[in-house]
């Protein structure tokens, strides 16, 4: 036992010697590394002409790695065939380029890295390194400087690419969709200014686009795009400012499908306000259709009568100046049976109305069945409001704050397309907030080009309240939710009520959009007037 206890004392103060030893010889870890890694050579030399070579070496004085590099990394003119890079995914003291593309003779080429290279250990970059190289006798020079922006959002987006095509005997505006640019460069992600550098003198076409697929060409659907009108020639002293925005889709209908019994869906691409569907097929006497909108897709829906014993058809769409025959088949599905759902629950605000909408197209309500009442069971009088494309009835009515109100539906209020009725009763509730819960904005616009959108934005740019003038330069928000907002106005310059993006191929820019200097957060129960100046 004492022999044991012996052992046990031992072991614990060898322990803490040990302990102590090695708190007593624990490094600092001295100052962190902040410093890039510098490049010892490269071969061929940076900047080299009459350059015939399928590799480039790039040395360091430290490991590095790439990072990023498809994003970052530039090349101009852009190449066919990308280049082969190492190290990607490990570390190396040099960077090889692998040449896989055939090199067009008497040009300029540039790779740009952006921040792609960095150490290997804390990951400082070696910012912006350009290596520049001429197939020819000589290395151009020149460039072409500007900005972009975003022409409706506040914030542009990030790695927005900015070219330029040469305008040449093949040059066309379509050029954008089919061929690569002459020459490229990227605004990176911190930055909204641009230089395309180490290019000749010439015509060119200037154009700049959020190449999200990296295929440098303009892809309508899901590109936004900015150009200016006029072509530049180069060498020029001239900056340029280039206003980015998302176009709006050519109309093109989509191969129709069967969703139910009597219920076609057509998907579209654009704008579908224009959209017409005609069915080509031998239709009975009696027959009917009606055609309402996807509320998040889209979409319309064609609903028709009676059920058709015919396997297939044809239907027109046309849009405008588009038209198109698309074939159909039919299939059997099971029919829906009438459901009603209100569209705004609980709280309701004093800018909406109660609304309600259904899943087959409404055709008749009828106002005797249906009843408003507070809290204190007195009736409150309505008018009715149908929307046929949205298929929802409004009921607007007069609210007033920190009130319950009750909607009932009794059986056979509604019909809907195919004579079918609501059998039970409908209850539905909402009660509206105090006005001191909601805050008011008064805007006084100054140097104000009517007519002219006001709108309140949220941090993700959707519109939250909207207001529009023709010719009153005080414009009120009332009973606006407390939150933080950006405040915007467009210039309506075609009157129609609406923002409207501009058209690469038609050579129309945006409409105008100015923001106001950041506003202080709405708070409930406030006033606030803001001065807003629209600057020339």
């Amino acid at each position: 036992m004492r022999t044991t206890l012996i052992r046990v004392l031992v072991v614990f103060i060898v322990a803490i010697f040990v302990v102590a030893c090695a708190n007593r010889g624990t490094p600092s870890g001295g100052e962190i590394d902040t410093d890039p890694p510098e490049i010892v050579k490269s071969s061929p030399e940076n900047f080299s002409t009459n350059f015939d070579e399928d590799e480039i070496v790039i040395y360091f004085n430290e490991y590095v790695k790439i990072k990023d590099v498809r994003k970052q990394l530039i090349i101009s003119p852009p190449m066919d065939m990308a280049p082969v890079i190492y190290p990607l995914g490990g570390a190396s003291k040099y960077i090889s380029i692998k040449i896989k593309d055939t090199l067009e003779s008497n040009t300029t080429y540039a790779f740009n890295f952006g921040e792609s290279i960095v150490d290997n250990n804390e990951e400082n970059p070696f910012s912006y390194y350009r290596y520049v190289f001429s197939t020819g006798e000589t290395i151009d020079s020149l460039s072409v400087k500007g900005a972009v922006e975003d022409a409706l959002m506040q914030e542009p987006d990030s790695f927005i690419s900015v070219m330029l095509y040469e305008v040449d005997s093949s040059y066309s505006d379509s050029i954008v969709y089919k061929e690569k640019p002459r020459y490229i460069t990227n605004t990176l992600d911190s930055l909204t200014t641009f230089s395309i550098d180490n290019i000749k003198a010439g015509t060119y076409k200037l154009i700049a686009i959020n190449d999200k697929n990296g295929n440098y060409k303009f892809d309508q659907k899901s590109e936004k795009i900015g150009f200016k009108e006029d072509f530049i020639t180069v060498p020029t002293d001239s900056t340029y400012l280039l206003k980015l925005f998302k176009e709006e889709v050519n109309f093109k209908a989509i191969k129709p499908k069967q969703v139910g019994e009597t219920k076609i869906l057509f998907p579209f691409e654009g704008d579908y306000e224009n959209m017409r569907i005609k069915n080509l097929g031998d239709t009975p006497e009696g027959y009917s259709f009606r055609v309402t909108k996807d509320e998040n897709k889209d979409s319309l829906y064609y609903w028709y009568k009676p059920i058709l014993e015919t396997d297939s058809t044809s239907f027109l769409v046309t849009n405008k100046t588009y038209a198109d025959t698309l074939q159909h088949r039919y299939r059997k599905l099971e029919s829906d049976s009438l459901t009603i759902s209100k569209v705004v629950s609980g709280i309701i605000n004093f800018n909406e109305d109660f609304t309600l909408t259904a899943n087959i197209p409404f055709v008749f309500a009828d106002t005797t069945k249906i009843k408003i009442t507070d809290a204190d069971s007195l009736t409150i009088p309505y008018r009715i409001e149908y929307d046929s494309l949205s298929n929802q009835y409004k009921f607007p009515i007069k609210k007033e704050e920190s009130k319950q109100y009750k909607v009932t539906v009794l059986p056979k209020a509604f019909t809907d397309f195919y004579e079918g009725k609501n059998k039970d009763t409908l209850i539905f509730g909402m009660r509206t907030r105090e006005k001191s819960d909601y805050g008011n904005i008064r805007v006084n616009v100054r140097n104000a080009k009517f007519p002219l959108i006001l709108q309140l934005v949220d941090n993700n740019d959707n519109v939250m309240y909207e207001r529009y003038t023709v010719s009153s330069s005080t414009v009120d928000f009332t009973d606006i939710i407390p939150k933080k907002y950006r405040l915007r106005a467009i210039f309506d310059a075609n009157s129609n009520g609406q923002y409207d993006p501009g058209n690469y191929l038609l050579g129309i820019q945006p409409e105008r959009v100015s923001y106001a200097p950041e506003i202080d957060e709405v708070r409930s129960s406030f006033d606030f007037i803001i001065d807003f100046s629209l600057l020339d």
